[in-house]
């Protein structure tokens, strides 16, 4: 089995190891804690449906299988995983996003126990047709409340019309169309390729035993015929659709969705471009900004509001979220600030105190088990060094951070509001 260790300037350190089904393991020991938790994910997401393995012909599948592959799998023969956990007092759940699906669980005993669940029942795909059939009614359920979820729908409209082929624009779930299409035959298809183990992770950080943790990882993945899978996206063109879409929906308060598109220029964002661009939007409009100050005064933005750098394999955005009364004067404010720092520069002093702020709340994230673990899946999909975003905090400049003012260009901006039914 090969392995690394990784250690970090404040006394942290992790394991990563390969097994000899090509499973990569990342274990973080945190003997001081008396939970934990652990993660076995795939790189297998909601954009992932057109696709080809081992060089051969384009497959397409439709929309919303690796969302209705993580329902199914929690079920089996003998009941489903759900049960099992709840027998050993552990707390399960799931999860599926653009680019992962994630099956995890915490506690704070009986750890190995819950390890060899987990690492059963993700990989004991059990799909008939009368099953699948059953779960679409379930899973269009849940779309359709998602339709009617002012959160998901503000976020999703600016989506919609920011990207013209890009299915990071395709609701994670789905529509209730297009998972009519899906049977038992092609989730097998689609489980066999993306659940091969050298597409696979399994993260684990608390009160645990590495060795341990190794050793059932490599004795209980069995091995599948190795694989190369090639991800298939049309051609994205730089232009969005259109610059602003509202629809109406049950809010008390009008809800908006700023977002501007970056042009990528290759499949991941380096990690570097990823901290000097969170550092920037503290810069922006963080709580020790300027401009935050003058949009509480004003009460344009409530606590509500929020910003993040939203990337992944081809796509990138940057997003400004929240409520407001008036979100076309939030919007055209935050324009506004971000051209006065391209005129006049970033204030230096701001930027070393914001700097120092991120730097704390990277340490602290050693705290949380559950936290943890997920950055250790991040590392786990970006092919990363957990750590080396504590380096890049102490060497990042504030000419560094400037540079990405690039970002934004106002021609690929679309705002997205959700107003009150009247």
């Amino acid at each position: 089995m090969k392995r690394e260790i990784f250690e970090s300037s404040v006394g942290e350190s992790y394991v990563k190891a390969v097994c000899s089904s090509g499973l990569t393991v990342y274990v973080m020991e945190k003997p001081q804690f008396t939970s934990s938790f652990a993660i076995f994910g795939t790189k297998y997401g909601s954009i992932d449906n057109c696709f080809s393995v081992n060089g051969e012909k384009e497959k397409c599948v439709p929309d919303g299988i690796a969302h209705y592959l993580e329902h199914k799998l929690f079920e089996s023969e003998d009941g489903d995983a759900f049960s099992k956990f709840a027998k050993t007092g552990a707390s399960a759940n799931a999860f599926t996003s653009f680019d992962r699906t994630c099956y995890l669980f915490s506690c704070s005993d009986k750890f190995y126990e819950n390890l060899d669940i987990l690492l059963d029942f993700v990989q004991k795909p059990y799909f008939t047709e009368e099953t699948v059939r059953k779960e679409q009614g379930i899973i269009g359920q849940e779309i359709k409340m998602y339709d009617d979820s002012p959160a998901w729908r503000v976020t999703f409209n600016m989506l919609e019309n920011m990207y013209v082929n890009h299915p990071v624009k395709i609701d994670i779930a789905g529509t209730v169309k297009s998972i009519a299409k899906i049977d038992h035959n092609i989730l097998y298809d689609c489980y066999n390729t993306f659940y091969n183990p050298n597409n696979m992770f399994v993260c684990v950080v608390g009160n645990v035993d590495t060795e341990t943790v190794l050793e059932m990882c490599e004795k209980r993945v069995s091995k599948k015929q190795d694989i190369t899978i090639e991800r298939i996206f049309k051609e994205e063109p730089e232009a969005i659709i259109k610059p602003y879409v509202e629809q109406k929906l049950s809010v008390s308060i009008p809800m908006f969705c700023l977002g501007f598109k970056q042009r990528i220029q290759s499949p991941f964002r380096r990690l570097k471009s990823k901290v000097c661009i969170n550092l920037l939007l503290e810069m922006i409009c963080g709580e020790c900004s300027p401009l935050y100050e003058r949009l509480i005064n004003e009460g344009l933005i409530n606590d509500e509001f929020s910003y993040e750098y939203f990337n992944g394999y081809n796509y990138a955005c940057v997003m400004f979220s929240g409520e407001s009364s008036n979100p076309k004067r939030v919007s055209e404010l935050i324009k506004e600030e971000i051209a006065s720092l391209r005129e006049n520069g970033l204030d230096k002093k701001l930027f070393s105190a914001i700097k120092s702020g991120v730097y704390g709340d990277v340490i602290r994230r050693f705290n949380n088990v559950n936290g943890l673990c997920m950055q250790l899946t991040e590392s786990a999909i970006f092919d990363f060094d957990m750590f080396e975003e504590i380096k890049l905090l102490k060497t990042v400049s504030c000419d560094d951070v400037y540079k990405r003012l690039d970002i934004f260009d106002y021609d690929l901006s679309v705002l997205s509001v959700i107003n009150p039914v009247e």
